[in-house]
This record gives structure tokens, C-alpha cells and sequence, in this order.
């Protein structure tokens, strides 16, 4: 999300530069908890500077890993400052914990700062948010804007932090001219074995939110004339298995790089995703974008609701499921139109025509 926007914003003449402190996990990766570098470099992420180094998140210690992550990022900041001035504005991607330490640097500093929302209601949820809470409410009243990338998500959140703070909506972007009808091997191909996939992660945070257990249950209403691909982190894990070990028209591939994503999506006729809880889903824009149909269910925010594109199964339910599936499969919008729907929506244009508009008040000719 960061670097995507980064780009669109650089490509429209402003200086964008990121800080990037990322929190590694013993759990997730561990040969990367153990073997990633120490200390503070620069580097160059696909075109845009950015300041970064990498924290050990201590096990089961949220609220000691949270201090330490924003203590760690005003320290980038500062350095920062020192090589390159104060910028107009601090842009924070999720309040979680981006927007906290932007507040800490707007309490110190006065800078303002914007707060884009990517996670969804279901990611706010435990012991943890005892303390969380006030300081992730505190992040939305005190920024300028908070960005929810649906707006369906301004009242998912309201019952945990309120809804006191200015917001409007912006979609996330896409590489629309990466993902594109053009490239699409299966599009309006009748003939079978028809393939579906479903790319979403499957780790432990993931694998109920992503409701795999719904589409292994939907999944018992189809034979072998239709084939079904798995994607996404830990979608080759023993548990993932085991869900799906009697269909023999089931392929786990585990995670896949963006190219891997755009060529299981050429050979897709439609993309399925059972989730229980989502924000704006990019796999199903880009999917669309692609000008393949998509099966979702009702957390999928009406942006992304494209007449005759997109199916809206009952979230949860596998039989509501399995029909959408099938009314999917003899979907006939033209894949152009598709395609120019989403570009409208999520395009890195599309994008920018939104947000410069928040930039605006903050333009002091440096485009920092």
C-alpha cells in the first residue's frame, strides 16, 4: 500500500520519501527474525528513498513491541530531519501503529498528518486494546484526515474508537496497466475444466477471517470438471491440508509473487473469496481489473460491488457460496469495461485525483 502510493504521488511531481521500521516475528518468519540485518541504512524501494531498519518483536508482548515500534520511528524521524528538514505533512499508513507515532511527532513537532485505513474491524480485537484504544482514538481526532480506504469501515469501526475525527474515502491502488484483460488466457472460455481460485493468506491471524472452512464446505458441491487454486501465505501448511485433502481438484500453491498472482489470474475464470471479514480486498480489484468475475460475500465494501462482475454470497454460508460461484461462471461483461470500472476506482490516477485535493492546504512549493 505504501509504496503504491508513494509512486503515484512522486509521479504527480511531489518528493516522497518513506520510514519503514519493520517488526519481524519469531513465529511468522523465523530464519528471517534470526538472520535480518541490524542497525539504520537508506535504500531504494522500487524508485523511492527509504529509511529503514528492522525490530525483534518480543513474543506475546504487544503493548512492549507497540511502545518500542513508535519509539523507533520518531527516531527515524528525527534523523530524517536532520538530512532533509521537516516535510508539510506525515502521511501514516493504519493508525495501528503508524498513525500513534505520526501523533507522537505531531505532539512534538506540530507537523500535521494523515492517517490511511487499511485494517479491518476484525483486526481490532483482544486484551491488547485495554490500552490501545485511547491512543488509536487520539490518532483519528488529532489527524487532519483519516483515509478509509471503504467507507463501509468508518462504521465497522465507530463501536471500538468512535467516529470524532474528519474522514473521506480513497480507494487503494493498483497496477492497472500490470493487471489487465488483455493478458487473460480464460475469459468468456466455456470450455472445461472451468478453474477458479482463491488467493488470500492462510496463516493463523488470517485462516477464520479468510473463511477457508466455508469454501472447503461449498466446495463439496463441485466435481472434477472444475478446478480449484489456492494462493497466499501459509495456503501450503498442514492445516490447509487437511481441510481440502478429499478433493483431488484442489492445487495449494503457497505464496506467490506479484508476477505468480497475475499468472494464476490468467488462467482463472473467476476468482472466489469467502471472507468473514475484509477492508477492500485488492485481489478482487485486481482480479476485475483483469476482467474476470469475482464471488465475495457481504463484507465486500459496495465500491467494489461492480454490476454483473462481482456475486455477493451470505457471509458464512456455503451453499449461498457455491451459487454465486456457479452464477459466476456464466458471467458475460465485457472484460474492457471491466477493466475501465476498476481503473476508475483504484488506478494510481484515480488515486491521486482524490488525495491531491488533501494535499492542497499543505503546499508549500517544496512538494515534500
Amino acid at each position: 500500500f505504501c509504496v503504491d502510493q508513494a509512486h503515484a504521488l512522486k509521479a504527480y511531481g511531489h518528493e516522497v520519501r518513506i520510514l519503514c521500521c519493520q517488526q519481524l516475528g519469531l513465529t511468522i518468519y523465523p530464519w528471517h527474525y534470526m538472520t535480518a540485518p541490524y542497525g539504520r541504512h537508506w535504500s531504494d524501494i522500487e524508485g523511492i528513498e527509504t529509511y529503514r531498519t528492522n525490530m525483534r518483536g518480543l513474543p506475546l508482548n504487544i503493548h512492549f513491541n507497540q511502545k518500542r515500534w513508535c519509539r523507533i520511528v520518531c527516531e527515524l524521524f528525527n534523523d530524517y530531519v536532520r538530512l532533509h528538514g521537516k516535510p508539510d505533512i506525515i502521511h501514516a499508513h493504519c493508525a495501528q501503529w503508524a498513525g500513534v507515532a505520526a501523533r507522537a511527532i505531531y505532539q512534538q513537532t506540530g507537523i500535521p498528518y494523515i492517517i490511511t485505513e487499511h485494517l479491518s474491524a476484525g483486526m481490532y480485537q483482544g486484551e491488547y486494546l485495554q490500552w490501545a484504544k485511547p491512543l488509536i482514538s487520539e490518532a483519528y481526532r488529532n489527524a487532519e484526515y483519516v483515509i478509509p480506504v471503504a467507507k463501509e469501515l468508518v462504521t465497522a469501526l465507530e463501536p471500538i474508537f468512535g467516529k470524532d475525527y474528519k474522514w473521506t474515502e480513497i480507494s487503494n491502488i493498483i497496477d492497472t496497466d500490470f493487471f489487465k484483460p488483455s493478458l487473460n488466457l480464460r475469459q468468456n472460455e466455456n470450455t472445461k475444466p472451468f478453474n477458479l481460485c482463491c488467493i488470500a493468506n492462510a496463516n493463523k491471524e488470517f485462516l477464520y477471517l479468510k473463511g477457508y472452512d466455508v469454501l472447503a464446505k461449498a466446495w463439496k458441491h463441485f466435481d472434477n470438471d472444475i478446478q480449484l487454486h489456492i494462493a497466499g501465505r501459509s495456503t501450503r501448511s498442514k492445516r490447509m491440508q487437511s481441510m481440502f485433502s478429499n478433493f483431488k481438484n484442489v492445487i495449494l500453491h503457497g505464496e506467490l509473487s506479484k508476477e505468480g498472482i497475475r499468472a494464476l489470474l490468467q488462467k482463472s475464470n473467476v476468482l472466489v473469496l469467502s471472507s468473514r471479514s475484509e477492508v477492500q480486498p485488492l485481489v478482487l480489484l485486481e482480479a476485475m481489473s483483469m476482467g474476470i468475475p469475482v464471488v465475495s460475500t457481504e463484507v465486500t465494501p459496495s465500491s467494489v460491488r461492480i454490476p454483473e462482475a462481482c456475486f455477493i454470497a451470505t457471509t458464512g454460508d456455503a451453499d449461498s457460496l457455491s451459487e454465486k460461484i456457479e452464477e459466476a461462471l456464466h458471467a458475460t461483461i465485457s472484460p474492457t469495461r471491466l477493466h475501465n470500472e476498476i481503473a476508475a476506482i483504484a488506478s494510481p490516477a484515480a488515486f491521486y485525483k482524490k488525495f491531491h485535493t488533501l494535499l492542497q492546504p499543505y503546499d508549500n512549493h517544496d512538494n515534500d
